[in-house]
């Protein structure tokens, strides 16, 4: 009997470990039984834990996940919403309106309501699996401190961000979104590249875009969001170089150049896309400039007037638990996002079109 208990015991003990090593990589997957598996019990009754669709440890790392040339939070912050669609807070005049608050005996209580109910909006969903082969997994494990899992959703979160960003990009940069004096158009010699003529200045349209947010909205922008071209370009200017040159600084940078505007921050989007009609890589925000005034809220709070924000599912990006293909060899991590950019308030924004040639 005590014989029989030890067999069995070592046979539980060895699937166990090939099922162990398996997941890290060591072992071929293949090799392991399945109907064995299913018979001993270890397929079939499964714990919370291995009935899991959530992987929580990586959800955190995606969740955490932030990559640095990425710039579209900047204008779109992002606010945790309960469903994938509804109607876009947004804000109009009656949020600056001046109100006579005075109130005669018996007469009813003014009221005000700040923000209503605009267009609809619909989260997209964004799902991309991180693929990591047995033979890779395996080499990997070889090398301390290399995590393949979290790799593989970092790499998988990167190119779901830039997806998003180039959508943030598309909203923010259409000269259909914004009102007559919320857009301006450079050509020729008033572009920011344009050195010999004199006539371009670019801190003369910072300040003039600035200015138009303020008045419509009462709000000074805090964020000026520049092109990787356009930056260039302002590096080389004469009237930027002018105003800094006794600033101690030998080349310029996005802080001169909050400095210099009286912005908090100014940014600049470094993101490239493969632009599929030529194969080529193009910067994701053009030759643009967006000045504008953000501000964290959420929906509950319903009356913080901003450019816009980023609608997202709460609890997301997340991970599903990893599983196994044994036909191609690989273990699959699936990342899951749902989320949309959203236009809150126009007026609080301001575009510079084609700023660099």
């Amino acid at each position: 009997m005590k014989s029989n208990f030890l067999k069995l015991f070592a046979v539980l003990a060895s699937c166990l470990a090939y099922a162990a090593l398996a997941h890290a990589g060591v072992l071929d997957p293949s090799w392991i039984d399945s109907s064995s598996l299913v018979a001993l019990g270890f397929v079939g009754n499964m714990t919370g834990a291995q009935a899991r669709v959530v992987d929580p440890i990586l959800t955190t790392v995606a969740q955490g996940y932030q990559n640095n040339e990425m710039v579209a939070s900047y204008l779109f912050p992002v606010v945790p919403v309960e469903q994938r669609g509804g109607k876009i807070i947004q804000f109009g005049r009656e949020d600056f309106r001046a109100y006579n608050t005075g109130r005669a005996p018996g007469v009813n209580t003014k009221r005000v309501q700040y923000g209503y109910l605009g267009n609809p909006f619909a989260l997209e969903s964004h799902s991309l699996e991180g693929a990591v082969p047995f033979e890779i997994m395996q080499e990997a494990n070889a090398v301390p401190g290399i995590d393949m899992g979290r790799i593989a959703v970092a790499k998988t979160q990167n190119i779901i961000l830039l997806s998003s960003e180039i959508a943030a990009a598309s909203l923010a940069t259409n000269l259909a979104n914004y009102g007559a004096n919320n857009k301006v158009t450079l050509a020729g010699t008033s572009q920011w590249s344009d050195y010999a003529s004199g006539i371009s200045d670019p801190s003369k349209d910072i300040e003039n875009a600035k200015e138009q947010v303020r008045s419509q909205t009462g709000k000074r922008a805090n964020t000026v969001l520049l092109s990787p071209k356009v930056f260039n370009a302002l590096k080389q200017h004469p009237k930027i170089i002018d105003r800094i040159k006794f600033t101690g600084r030998d080349s310029l940078s996005t802080d001169i150049l909050a400095n210099l505007w009286g912005t908090p921050r100014v940014v600049v989007g470094d993101s490239v896309y493969e632009d599929a009609a030529t194969g080529l890589l193009a910067d994701v925000w053009g030759k643009d400039v967006v000045v504008a005034y953000t501000e964290i809220g959420t929906l509950a709070d319903a009356g913080l007037p901003s450019y816009g924000y980023t609608y997202r599912l709460r609890g997301y990006p997340l991970v599903e638990v990893p599983y196994m293909d044994r036909n191609a060899k690989l273990w699959a991590y699936p990342v899951n996002d749902e989320r949309a950019p959203v236009l809150a308030a126009s007026g609080a924004g301001f575009l510079i079109k084609n700023a660099s040639a």
